[in-house]
């Protein structure tokens, strides 16, 4: 793609996100939303390939259809109660409508189906971008929200868990596994929206880090399903040891940073008297821990079938900057015993 095309549509990308980020009115959140859908499709579609104009086509429809939802809902509230303000939304239809576009947005089970068949048309560059920067606005404006319908909120976290956690079992996809594990964090991330929004926020930025350092270790091992990974061994030796504790982190294992949010989380939803609901997350997420250690297998205990002169790959030097995967997989691994300092930073 021609630089100053991408460099304009990733300033649009970025002025969509700061433009919903500061607005208190629902039509400027609208207009940002949108800026955001348009400057992300050329990058979807850029290679021309039959998946990736499916992939464009299916984000674009759904989006539209978010967008549509979210106007609806604020012009139903300006109707009903005269007021444009995002933090004035008090009517519980409007409030309803809102918290499900906003939830068909960032793919929330169960208005999650088309994450999973767009991540897996699009090359791991643009799948990075959907499955982070693409997050920021939606939760800006959830986080926003005086929600009175907990019950809702409760029953989304608590479905998309389970179902990130079933979604991704039979998957061999490396895009999909992603988008599955994509949702369930998601769902941890909206259980605890109206009780600790910094909460929220602080497992929002834990998976930001954590999903950037899997889809660079897939990007430099150019594996796009778990078969691929495999030959990873011959090509980055030294990656294929740490690929293992980046996904266990994703996971929530513990000495990890991954198990932060989710240690906090279950102590928060103990707090408010839901243990019930605590239990059933945190059994959720030895599904998730399942697909993650049998990424985990393929990488370190299994060969691929090859000649002799086949298993030694060139290891030729390669051109891809390493420094933002050293940064990112350092923070994925060692951050759990700054835990009292973070949760302190966030909560300011």
């Amino acid at each position: 793609m021609n630089p100053y095309i991408l460099s304009a549509l990733l300033i649009g990308l970025g002025l969509g996100t700061t433009i919903t980020f500061a607005s208190s009115h629902w039509l400027l959140a609208w207009m940002g939303l949108e800026m955001n859908t348009l400057a992300i499709i050329p990058l979807m579609a850029q290679h021309h390939h039959p998946r990736a104009v499916e992939a464009a086509t299916k984000y674009f429809i759904t989006q539209a259809a978010a967008a549509a939802m979210l106007l609806f809902a604020s012009t139903t509230n300006a109707w009903l109660t005269g007021q444009w303000e995002i933090q004035q939304i008090t009517h519980p239809l409007s409030l309803a409508v809102i918290t499900m576009a906003l939830a068909l947005k960032i793919g929330l089970a169960p208005v999650h189906s088309w994450l999973p068949e767009v991540l897996q048309g699009l090359n791991l560059n643009t799948g990075l971008i959907l499955s982070t920067w693409q997050k920021l606005a939606p939760f800006a404006l959830l986080l926003q929200l005086h929600p009175s319908n907990s019950m809702m909120l409760i029953a989304l976290g608590m479905i998309s868990t389970l179902v990130g956690g079933w979604g991704g079992l039979n998957q061999t996809q490396l895009r999909k596994i992603l988008a599955y594990s994509s949702i369930a964090h998601l769902g941890w991330m909206i259980l605890i929206l109206q009780f600790a929004p910094s909460l929220t926020l602080l497992t929002l930025l834990t998976y930001f880090v954590m999903t950037f350092s899997t889809f660079i270790v897939f990007k430099l091992n150019n594996a796009t399903t778990i078969n691929t990974l495999s030959t990873s061994w011959a090509k980055a030796p030294a990656i294929t040891c740490l690929t293992p504790l980046i996904l266990l982190s994703l996971g929530g294992l513990p000495p990890l940073t991954g198990f932060m949010p989710k240690w906090l989380i279950l102590q928060e939803l103990s707090k408010q008297g839901l243990a019930p609901t605590a239990t059933l997350a945190a059994l959720s997420a030895l599904l998730s821990l399942y697909f993650y250690l049998r990424l985990s297998y393929a990488l370190t205990l299994t060969m691929a079938p090859n000649t002799t002169s086949g298993t030694t790959s060139w290891r030729l030097s390669t051109s891809q900057s390493t420094l933002p995967l050293a940064t990112s997989a350092t923070a994925t691994m060692l951050l759990l015993p700054l835990t009292p300092a973070i949760v302190t930073l966030v909560t300011l």
